[in-house]
């Protein structure tokens, strides 16, 4: 099992895929990396060489990946709140902040859907 910027990567998996597994590469990362390094798409993490391990290693070392990406995006979101802006409110509000519309999407972000009533009060018979 390879152990990359501190994550295990799977041994079954093509090492495009696996790539992805660390915070901060996606596809198209991956991918340029491993072209970059001359190591084919299709090989599986368990077949990888010691020294394949060893550049990939180095070229990810180098990038901003994992807990320092995830402190790097969460300071980004506080100095946006801290500062008053229309986005930094969006993210205290825990609303959609890129432009999307809410009133009939954003489920996720809004919580179940709540249906108001008549509001009239119901008699009960005694």
């Amino acid at each position: 099992m390879a152990r990359i910027a501190g994550v295990n990567l799977p041994k079954g998996k093509r090492i495009e895929i696996a790539l992805t597994y660390i915070f901060g590469i996606g596809r198209s990362v991956s991918k340029e990396l491993l072209n970059k390094l001359k190591i084919d798409l299709d090989t599986k993490v368990e077949n990888l060489t010691a020294d394949q391990e060893q550049k990939i290693r180095d070229v990810i070392g180098k990038m901003v990946t994992e807990g320092d990406l995830r402190r790097q995006v969460t300071n980004d979101i506080k100095r946006l709140q801290e500062i008053g802006t229309y986005r930094g409110f969006r993210h205290r509000r825990k609303l959609p902040v890129r432009g999307q519309r809410t009133k009939t999407n954003a489920r996720t972000k809004r919580g179940k859907k709540m249906t108001m009533g008549s509001g009239k009060i119901k008699a009960t018979k005694k």
